[in-house]
């Protein structure tokens, strides 16, 4: 069987197009398939919308989260309740094209991978949005310990072995694309041009988008910690010297003017400090999260098979 899971949130003016290009899309290379739509706390139509094409394709399924619990926690419950030998994620956007799973299963099945990810290699859509899509990904690219995700989102299909190497990870602060390269593998792409949405305004806000990118750099880099290192022995240099500097001031009789250098010194130092607090909080508070172990999302209810739980 093969599994597509999607999440959901206020997406009532994309449901009707989405499940007739992934329907098109599934059914051009098998019948034997399962639609999981998460839906993520929506507060529109999208759950009515999606349960009435539901009535039309009992192999369109949906799980309903009892809030908005973000985009990696409604993956997870999805890949949680997929019952596929193979599996897929896709955003619910349109942004990744349906069409794109022909070739990705094509892949999969006839040339031994695991796991094939959607590779971008453009994208259409706002200019201050791709820009800094692309930033994150050169600066992980540069500081992360995952070297082969450049460019790779949530859009990939797996096989269950994958899959439930993916699922036995327990994290509760989550970075698919990270955890999916982690855990190995043969690992294959398929390269597309990323769209502009088909309708409706962007859920991922530049908020949203800024946390998860921290998850991915906190989760999968010592860079911020060692960042903290790094210039705490520069600055420990640099002021050392000055002192050596001050001490043969004073003992040669050079004037050293005003207060100006010394205040900056201090700013310096305190923004410096500053800064390593709230890295190293980062840590904890990933920590804390952790160590709370509560659930990553609740199912409020679930309309699969032919029972609705």
């Amino acid at each position: 069987m093969f599994s597509l899971i999607i999440p959901i949130f206020n997406e009532e003016k994309i449901i009707d197009e989405l499940v007739s290009r992934i329907v098109t899309a599934i059914e051009s290379f098998t019948t034997d398939y399962e639609v999981i739509f998460v839906d993520d706390g929506s507060i529109d139509r999208s759950l009515l919308k999606i349960l009435q094409h539901r009535e039309k394709n009992r192999k369109l399924k949906v799980l309903s989260l009892s809030k908005n619990f973000g985009h990696q926690a409604a993956y997870t419950a999805g890949l949680e309740h997929a019952k596929g030998d193979i599996l897929a994620m896709m955003d619910g956007d349109l942004q990744d094209p349906p069409e794109l799973l022909i070739e990705m299963y094509r892949k999969i099945t006839s040339e031994d991978f695991d796991i094939i990810s959607a590779k971008k290699s453009a994208r259409k859509g706002r200019p201050a949005r791709n820009f800094y899509a692309g930033l994150f990904h050169c600066i992980f690219r540069n500081i992360g310990e995952l070297k082969d995700i450049a460019n790779y989102g949530n859009y990939s299909m797996m096989n269950r072995v994958a899959a439930d190497a993916l699922l036995s990870m327990k994290e509760k602060v989550r970075y698919l694309p990270g955890l999916r390269s982690f855990v190995g593998f043969r690992h294959g792409d398929v390269e597309f041009v990323r769209d502009e949405r088909f309708s409706g305004k962007s859920k991922m806000s530049l908020r949203k988008l800024f946390s998860l990118a921290s998850d991915a750099i906190f989760s999968f880099s010592r860079f911020p910690i060692r960042l903290c290192l790094i210039l705490g022995t520069v600055g420990t240099i640099v002021f050392l010297v000055a002192g050596i500097y001050v001490l043969i001031a004073k003992a040669t009789g050079i004037a050293i003017p005003g207060w100006a250098s010394i205040l900056l010194s201090i700013y310096f130092l305190g923004s410096i400090q500053l800064v390593f607090l709230g890295i190293i909080g980062e840590y904890i508070y990933r920590n804390y999260k952790e160590s709370q172990n509560r659930p990553v999302y609740f199912v409020r209810k679930f309309y699969g098979d032919n029972t609705e739980k």
